[in-house]
């Protein structure tokens, strides 16, 4: 692939989504919706513009040489050493929110945009990319024969193919100093360790979650908050681990995304412990649909023994009858007395001889078909022939 047909196919792909100013690449991760594209003299509000590279990673860079740059341009950066390739993603005075949002407080950390990326740039690139699957294969191999308790992810090679990054995960502190030690005298070239968790480490992968989409890890979350068990038993979800757990074997983060407003939600109902007293008896809370405002009362804890569903307002009321002494008919609001229902049995009136007729009848259809399939074999079967007599010769007649 050449630098032209590159530049061409990301061009096309920045024009997917809602528009082509607003939203940079909708292939790459981590993207940023700019709401502030429209504004006129967006662009020269500032120099700063959003730079990613290979899946996670992305930077902030000074355009000091004061290049035309748009949404979907190669450039190539200063990097430490040499320089690196990405993909511009963000620019305007939406990048001064993202770098405050990153906690870049010190101008070290924001380099410079050396220029748009040449086709030479873009032979290097390649080259060092076609690198990076071979590299993490012998350097998992290595670390392995160092017998060292860690395990590498992924391997990102540098524009310039001077530096490697290599992404590790380790459950404890690992010692890595000689293992780069022996990656720079194998690779030859300068080595960077990162560690990351699980949930990282499936968005760099990728894949598909269980409700059918791609995970968020791999598309736009880009800061991880974690998650506990509390978040499923507000919004009252079965602790079943293997129903919880996402693709990296962690709580799945969509269990905060709607915990708040189970909380607000959950501060209008009834407490668990409360009891209802009616003249029938008493009540316990069964189980609760909290959006909805809808609570199942029985008669036995943890049984649901005559369980009836009432709302919220209703559950209130009779807590309020209880504090003055009173006492409802019934837990539905027309105060009328609850009668138990009968239980209905589904083979009341019904012949349980009927299965026995069937099978007899099958049995007796069986024994027919039997027979008629022997009479026609037997029609069928060729006749054995009889031996002939032998033929006796004619007498002479008698004159």
């Amino acid at each position: 692939m050449d630098f032209k047909n590159m530049k061409f196919k990301i061009d096309i792909g920045a024009a997917r989504g809602l528009s082509y100013r607003g939203c940079g690449r909708q292939d790459c991760q981590l993207n940023t919706y700019d709401y502030l594209a429209d504004i006129p003299g967006n662009n020269d509000a500032t120099d700063l513009v959003e730079v990613q590279f290979k899946n996670t990673r992305k930077g902030y860079y000074h355009n000091v040489n004061g290049l035309n740059l748009q949404k979907g341009d190669i450039v190539a950066v200063e990097a430490s050493p040499g320089h690196d390739i990405g993909v511009v993603t963000l620019t305007g005075q939406l990048v001064k929110l993202q770098i405050k949002k990153a906690n870049l407080k010190s101008e070290d950390d924001i380099k410079r945009i050396y220029r748009i990326a040449k086709q030479v740039d873009m032979d290097k690139y390649f080259e060092a990319k076609r690198r990076e699957h071979p590299t993490m294969i012998q350097s998992r191999q290595i670390a392995k024969d160092l017998n060292l308790q860690m395990k590498i992810g992924d391997v990102e090679y540098q524009g310039d193919g001077n530096k490697a990054i290599f992404y590790y995960i380790a459950d404890e502190r690992v010692d890595f100093r000689q293992l780069i030690k022996v990656l720079a005298e194998t690779f030859h070239v300068r080595i960077e360790m990162k560690q990351i968790g699980a949930r990282q480490e499936a968005g760099r992968i990728g894949g598909t979650g269980p409700c059918g989409r791609e995970l968020c890890c791999a598309t736009w979350m880009k800061n991880f908050v974690s998650v506990s068990t509390n978040a499923a038993r507000f919004q009252d979800i079965s602790l079943n681990p293997q129903k919880l757990a996402g693709m990296c074997a962690k709580l799945k983060c969509c269990l905060n995304y709607e915990v708040d407003e189970y909380i607000e939600a959950r501060k209008q109902l009834p407490g668990k412990d409360v009891i209802l007293q009616t003249q029938d008896s008493d009540y316990f809370l069964f189980k609760m649909d909290i959006m909805a405002g809808l609570l199942t009362y029985s008669t036995q804890k943890g049984i649901p023994a005559n369980a009836e569903t009432i709302t919220a307002e209703r559950a209130r009321e009779i807590i309020e009858m209880n504090k003055r002494g009173e006492k409802p008919l019934s837990l539905s609001s027309n105060g009328e007395r609850n009668t138990p229902e009968r239980p209905h049995d589904l083979l009341e009136g019904a012949d349980l001889s009927r299965f026995d007729k069937s099978k007899k009848k099958k049995k007796k259809q069986r024994q027919t078909n039997n027979k008629q399939r022997e009479t026609k074999d037997k029609d069928q079967r060729p006749r054995r022939r009889e031996p002939r007599e032998p033929r006796q010769p004619d007498k002479p007649e008698e004159q």
